[in-house]
């Protein structure tokens, strides 16, 4: 069967709220530089009143890689609860005006949108506390087969393993997807969503994803090493696909028993961190999606994620497609 769209995805929606921080700042907050941490409703209020004024943006890991997608001038649709709230009337409208399908009903009754309050230090590094509010009421009622079925990716993200609910609705997706013959991509998310769920990721991992995106610290996780190449060789070997960012070190591609190391795209100077694995996915499963080599797909991830990390936010701000013909990666 033909595919609709080149990539759906399912995630946690949320609004980000990105901010400049000190490591003072950090410290007297109690902050672990480079995480993410849940928070309650009160612990995001406090927070977000002592925080530097930012900007507040549509994101969400798979709804940013979603974004990127689009970019590129992929066919996207996103799975993704919100509120009957402004933030979540505002997230709404984002994705609609970008070209992307987003037509989950909204939540009614239950707990606000999502917000993610993000502390960017001077090093580009991003330190997160997040707000799930309503992204973790996202059900198996809201994944419509029809959509799955018609998506050549269904892409998943690693946070949705803290939610039960949202877990049921991931499995939902994966089983219609491998009946429907369509390939199954996973982000790990962060190293703490691994640290947490580390056997159910394996189990999905080894029986049911067709595609792993990760970076050094997620995948030293997965395995409990220290070392990435025992790691990554791990990876390697339960999964079809695996792609693996290291920051200034690009990325490394494995498929079945061949690897290409793929160069990180020069950036004049690195703002934010923030979406830089979210869009390097979006290179990486457009160019799959449209039946392009290794190479390209991950050279398509490179130059999205540089975009993104010389600018606060964690979505393109120019177009990714135009981007990629300047470069000679797509016609």
């Amino acid at each position: 069967m033909t595919a609709t769209y080149d990539v759906a995805a399912i995630g946690n929606a949320i609004v980000d709220v990105i901010a400049p921080a000190d490591e003072g700042f950090l410290h007297s907050e109690s902050l672990v530089k480079g995480s993410m941490q849940l928070i309650d409703e009160a612990r995001g209020v406090e927070l977000y009143g002592r925080m530097a004024r930012g900007l507040e943006t549509s994101g969400g890991s798979a709804g940013n890689t979603i974004a990127g997608v689009a970019s590129f001038g992929g066919r996207a649709a996103y799975l993704g609860k919100v509120a009957p709230d402004a933030l979540g009337d505002a997230f709404s409208k984002a994705m609609k005006d970008i070209g992307v399908r987003f037509d989950t009903v909204p939540l009614i009754g239950g707990p606000a949108t999502a917000r993610c309050l993000i502390n960017v230090t001077p090093d580009g590094q991003r330190t997160m506390c997040t707000y799930l509010g309503a992204s973790t009421e996202l059900t198996p009622e809201d994944v419509p087969t029809e959509l799955i079925e018609q998506s050549a990716i269904v892409y998943l993200e690693g946070y949705l393993f803290d939610p039960s609910d949202a877990r049921r609705a991931f499995a939902k997706a994966a089983g219609i997807a491998h009946s429907s013959n369509r390939l199954i991509g996973i982000t790990l998310s962060d190293a703490f969503v691994v640290e947490r769920h580390r056997g159910e990721l394996l189990g999905f991992i080894e029986g049911q994803a067709d595609l792993v995106f990760a970076n050094e610290a997620e995948v030293k996780a997965l395995f409990q090493t220290d070392d990435f190449d025992i790691a990554a060789a791990k990876l390697g070997a339960i999964t079809n696909i695996a792609a693996i960012t290291r920051g200034e070190q690009g990325s490394l591609v494995l498929a079945g028993t061949n690897s290409h190391r793929i160069p990180a795209d020069p950036v004049d100077k690195v703002l934010d961190t923030t979406g830089a694995g979210d869009q390097y996915a979006a290179g990486f499963m457009f160019g799959l999606a449209k039946g392009l080599s290794f190479d390209v797909c991950g050279r398509l991830g490179s130059m999205a994620a540089a975009e993104v990390i010389g600018h606060y936010g964690p979505r393109p701000e120019k177009n990714l497609r135009d981007l990629a013909i300047a470069k000679g990666l797509l016609k």
